[in-house]
């Protein structure tokens, strides 16, 4: 089985977030609570559906992530992009993306 995290978007501001180990939503995806076994991942929807429903989060989702040298890698590149930021300058304070982390 491949490695999954949890994630979703706050309701408040839009930002991509994900589920740390601590039950709270993270902006780093490094931080991420990683399911490795199918029970795992059956809580990570569960917690999920409690925190749209709550409106705590919107757009929540379980997305395939790989470990690679101690570092979380989304296998999509729409993860990689949310994970990372915009890939263009987008408004003060977001940095574009780092190409090498989205590179496919």
């Amino acid at each position: 089985m491949v490695d999954k995290v949890l994630t979703a978007n706050r309701l408040g501001d839009g930002i991509a977030v994900w589920l740390n180990a601590n039950g709270e939503w993270v902006t780093s995806l490094q931080e991420a609570l990683v399911a490795r076994h199918a029970e795992a991942v059956a809580a990570l929807e569960e917690i999920g559906k409690k925190s749209y429903a709550d409106n705590k989060v919107v757009d929540v989702a379980v997305v395939d992530v790989q470990e690679t040298n101690g570092q979380l890698w989304p296998l999509r590149l729409r993860e990689r992009i949310r994970a990372q930021g915009p890939t263009m300058e987008y408004a003060p304070g977001y940095k574009p993306a780092d190409p090498e982390f989205i590179a496919v």
